[in-house]
């Protein structure tokens, strides 16, 4: 049995990792390389002899890459959980329309491929991976916290020997789903370390640090512009607005939020946003309880969807001439494309602007530089004075933290054999080896980029 990286060994995009035994070959993940890590796309790996793909979730660095997969031969089952399929055609719909102009067409034949080759798994159910003569082995996928319908996935080989595959796992504690359990067993973990070098903001501390954050906007004009993933990070952000208008004012409070509208600036957004409403299922137990008493933490009052572009244009026209308080939550994530752009663009150069960073930024992208500290950025060739408010938010990261990632090891039932550290950058996966080794909570650690 050996494991090959062919992407995120030493950095946080482009997961695809290779199992490979005797009795087959297991293809985890196939993400898109990003920022400073961007990449041909052309996939480098003998893709006829896999017997099946496993997604671990719908992000784009886990599954940018499919298209090209499948140019390259590949035709076998494509296995992730119910809402993954749901957002799977979403997701690559919208990416090949933005990074290649692709038209719809095109779009809808590799869509219909995709769909015809995927299978969808319930959690917490094992099945079986057949090969070209036997059995390759049984998987099974397990909820991991991060974005609607991800997980981490069991791969139990005819030898009885368990890999275990994290993809990328939630923090504990969050409102909107559940933290992930770890598994049992497993003789090999290979985990993600995104944050393995860091802890982040409490989920008490986020809302209390946004609600501080949209005050003072109120007080001194301006927009508050927050980039955000179309998954997860918007839903969970919508879900701390709604709390705060909710449950979290005054009458003076109250009397001020109101004037504020909270606009979701991203079509993509909104569509997975109606799936998160769909599989409600899979919500945690405060947002079930808040349903259940009469509340709608994704769809409230005040928050506004634009959805054409006209629209859009027109709002940000708007913005830029009144400088009139706005919480704008658009893509992307990193600032490296969509609309965020646009409103960087317009809105940087006005010291009224606020904008929150509400997760990673990787090397090389928009968010980085902005993050940095960068006074100017270059947005569609042009230079664009930063003298905007620039603010740094952990708590919304979709990642679990150092801790998080020390609890889910340190829960599994018996002591893995061997932890292989992934997607992360060198500094945190060899911070959070030496913390793992520290602990002694695996016989053997492996570093990705070592490999």
């Amino acid at each position: 049995m050996v494991i090959f990286h062919h992407g995120a060994k030493n950095g946080v995009t482009g997961s695809c990792h290779e199992l490979a035994t005797e009795q087959g070959k297991l293809l985890i993940d196939c993400g898109l390389f990003q920022g400073s890590e961007v990449r041909p796309l052309d996939i480098e790996f003998d893709v006829h002899d896999v017997d099946a793909l496993l997604i671990t979730h719908a992000h784009i660095d886990h599954i940018g890459r499919l298209p090209w997969l499948l140019a390259a031969g590949f035709n076998s089952p494509i296995f992730c959980t119910l809402a993954t399929a749901n957002l799977l055609p979403l997701m690559l719909d919208d990416a090949l329309r933005l990074q290649l102009g692709m038209a719809r067409k095109g779009r809808e034949k590799i869509l219909k491929l995709i769909r015809t080759l995927t299978v969808p798994l319930h959690y917490g159910t094992w099945h079986t991976v057949n090969g070209a003569s036997d059995p390759v082995a049984d998987i099974r996928f397990q909820p991991a916290g991060h974005i609607l319908g991800s997980a981490y996935i069991e791969v139990r080989l005819p030898s009885e020997e368990i890999i275990v595959f994290s993809g990328d796992l939630g923090p504990s504690n969050t409102p909107l789903l559940p933290d992930p359990k770890p598994p049992a067993r497993a003789d090999i973990l290979v985990i993600e370390s995104t944050y393995g070098d860091g802890v982040h903001e409490s989920v008490a501390q986020r809302g209390d640090r946004l609600k501080a954050l949209i005050t003072r906007s109120l007080v001194n004009g301006g927009v508050i512009l927050i980039p955000a993933f179309s998954v997860g990070r918007t839903q969970e952000l919508l879900f701390d607005l709604e709390t705060i208008i909710a449950t979290q004012l005054d009458d003076f409070e109250k009397r001020e939020w109101s004037k504020i509208p909270v606009i979701l600036d991203s079509p993509m957004a909104a569509k997975v946003t109606e799936q998160y409403r769909t599989f409600k299922a899979l919500w945690g137990e405060e947002a079930k309880e808040k349903l259940d008493s009469g509340r709608h933490p994704l769809a409230f009052e005040q928050c506004i969807v634009i959805n054409s572009h006209t629209e859009h244009q027109a709002l940000i026209n708007r913005l830029k001439q009144t400088g009139e308080p706005a919480i704008v939550v658009a893509a992307s994530g990193m600032c490296n494309g969509g609309r965020m752009l646009n409103y960087l663009e317009a809105l940087l150069p006005d010291p009224r602007t606020d904008v929150i960073l509400a997760g990673y930024q990787a090397d090389g992208t928009l968010g980085r530089e902005i993050q940095s500290g960068a006074r100017a950025v270059t947005i569609s060739d042009n230079t664009i004075e930063v003298n905007a408010h620039i603010h740094s938010m952990s708590g919304y990261s979709a990642h679990a933290d150092q801790r998080d990632l020390l609890q889910f090891i340190s829960g599994i039932g018996e002591t893995p054999k061997q932890v292989r550290i992934v997607h992360g950058d060198t500094q945190a996966q060899e911070a959070f080896a030496k913390e793992i080794e520290a602990r002694g909570l695996a016989e053997r650690v492996v570093i990705g980029h070592e490999t």
